[in-house]
């Protein structure tokens, strides 16, 4: 397609503004259909979409070719992977990536930047040119039911440079960084795919926590930035989400800011939208707000009647075509920015830069600097107490998806890491929610173990309290080492105030669980700082 968008259709302009997704692992009616009657210029990965490297490999190619064949720019072609708890791609043949609050506990600038050079060399090699990501919320509500360790950290300058790291690290490997979600996400009680939050804070604290992490995302020269559908009252009057904002999203992020870059929405399918407005008028709204380019994730028919809608909102008068126009140029623009049109590496030069040694001793090493002690009253290391009886390890498995994280696809057995370690034990699976049947079974087993090791997992928000009452039954009733360890969310030990000894993992994959081995039989030295603050009751420092 000529770039000189005189030439261009309304039409073909429109459709340029939105990033759509569909529902399998070749390219299906659906966005076959978007791309060759609709015209748009993006589409996002979800794990619905994922199969193996090569088929992902292929579907981009794919896609891209029918793009090519339609005389369009090529695509954007996106996805959330921000590692740890967040990762649409999950397969053991690419790099397990470790996620946002386990770099902010090992903090160190180095390492960010190592995690995020070997995510975007492998989203690059699997022809996946954005990633929505690094999240620069600051997580400082304890029952953030959507942030929580997909934030650096509770401290705003932590997390400014932690993900200015990021963004720079994945675009010197020309894969576009994205910030999000602007103007922040972390001070919040509910998860915006459900509810319509509302950060109440005045001016002053909004510039000293919020945006500072933006502001050093804008300095970092990200690609993007991702609208948060979160209503900021000190920034714009009305009760409506930023993502419809002009206030927020021209006056404060492109005038005050001096923000040059694309501007993206958050999906307007999610509740905190599509509750309120018609997925149609909010596609309008955003557009008229600032926004470039308009997410819509998942169902066809709203797909096309967003794209409708804004192109009906033209022709009567409510967007111009000058807006669309220059919204146009910033998203071709980064195009051509991250060399969008150059053919992707080869299938046999996949193998090569997917999952490489070299990257694996990276990641190990981020783990081991990432487990933190938290308290620890003579139980550590467990060799050195135990006796011969087996241990066992209490593990909450994960089999129920949200909007935000998927249950891994891969086993991990910290069981087995402990038994390399010298420590033989076993894993017991249990629901993340056991009743009172499920938790006497399990006391009765852990009665006659060695020590035990009681994971917690909490997805969003507080621990759940099957998990609580089964750990604090374990605290009263044994007499051996008796280890809580958290494998995602630190702010479980506020439910449990009194157990002796707690250790944070913040991620329930392969490495985490190896490095917790490691600290658990005296192997290494937790070197990992809590990026929250708990609750101080408690005596827990930071």
């Amino acid at each position: 397609m000529n770039t000189e968008i005189a030439h261009w259709t309304l039409e073909q302009k429109i459709g340029q503004l939105f990033v759509c997704g569909f529902h399998d692992i070749v390219p299906d009616e659906q966005i076959q259909q978007l791309i060759q009657q609709y015209h748009i210029g993006g589409v996002i990965y979800f794990r619905r979409n994922i199969g193996t490297a090569t088929q992902i490999h292929h579907l981009s190619a794919s896609l891209q070719d029918m793009a090519r064949a339609q005389g369009l720019p090529p695509l954007l072609i996106a996805i959330d992977q921000e590692g740890g708890m967040v990762s649409r791609i999950d397969q053991e043949e690419l790099s397990l990536i470790p996620g946002n609050m386990s770099l902010g506990a090992a903090d160190d600038l180095e390492l960010t930047a190592a995690a995020a050079t070997i995510s975007a060399r492998e989203l690059y090699a699997l022809g996946i040119n954005v990633n929505f990501a690094p999240c620069v919320d600051v997580n400082n509500n304890p029952r953030n039911p959507v942030i929580g360790v997909r934030s650096y950290s509770e401290k705003p300058e932590t997390v400014g440079l932690h993900g200015a790291a990021a963004i720079r690290a994945m675009q010197a490997q020309n894969v576009a960084a994205t910030a999000k979600h602007f103007p922040g996400h972390g001070d919040t009680d509910v998860d915006s795919h459900y509810g319509l939050a509302s950060v109440p804070h005045d001016r002053q604290r909004l510039e000293q926590v919020e945006l500072l992490p933006f502001r050093h995302a804008i300095d970092a020269e990200a690609d993007l930035i991702m609208t948060a559908h979160v209503i900021f009252p000190a920034f714009e009057p009305e009760p409506i989400p930023s993502t419809l904002s002009h206030s927020v999203l021209t006056g404060l992020l492109r005038e005050q800011m001096g923000y040059e870059g694309v501007i993206v929405t958050d999906c307007l399918e999610m509740h905190a939208i599509a509750k309120h407005f018609s997925i149609s008028e909010a596609a309008v709204r955003a557009a008229q707000a600032g926004a470039d380019l308009l997410l819509v994730s998942h169902t066809l028919e709203e797909q096309i009647a967003a794209i409708e809608a804004v192109r009906a909102a033209v022709q009567e008068g409510r967007l111009s075509e000058q807006h669309i126009d220059v919204a146009l140029k910033r998203i071709l623009k980064l195009k051509a920015r991250r060399q969008m049109d150059t053919a992707p590496v080869s299938e046999a030069q996949l193998a090569a830069l997917l999952g490489a040694r070299d990257t694996e001793m990276v990641l190990r090493r981020i783990a081991a600097h990432s487990i933190t002690v938290v308290k620890d009253e003579g139980q550590l290391p467990l060799r050195r107490s135990v006796s011969a009886l087996e241990g066992l390890v209490i593990w909450p498995q994960v089999i129920r998806r949200t909007e935000v994280d998927e249950p891994a696809r891969h086993e991990v057995s910290l069981a087995e890491a402990l038994s390399l370690q010298g420590l033989p034990a076993r894993q017991l699976a249990i629901d993340v929610e056991p009743d009172e049947v499920e938790r006497q079974q399990v006391i009765q087993q852990a009665m006659a173990a060695g020590f035990v090791v009681m994971v917690t997992y909490t997805a969003a928000g507080e621990l759940p309290e099957g998990q609580a009452l089964l750990t604090r039954q374990l605290h009263e009733q044994l007499q051996v080492p008796f280890i809580v360890a958290s494998m995602r969310n630190p702010y479980d030990l506020n439910a449990l105030p009194d157990v002796k000894t707690y250790i944070c993992a913040y991620e329930n994959r392969k490495y985490a669980a190896e490095a917790l081995a490691a600290v658990l039989a005296g192997a290494a030295t937790a070197t990992g700082r809590l990026p929250v603050t708990l609750n101080e009751q408690y005596g827990v420092q930071i």
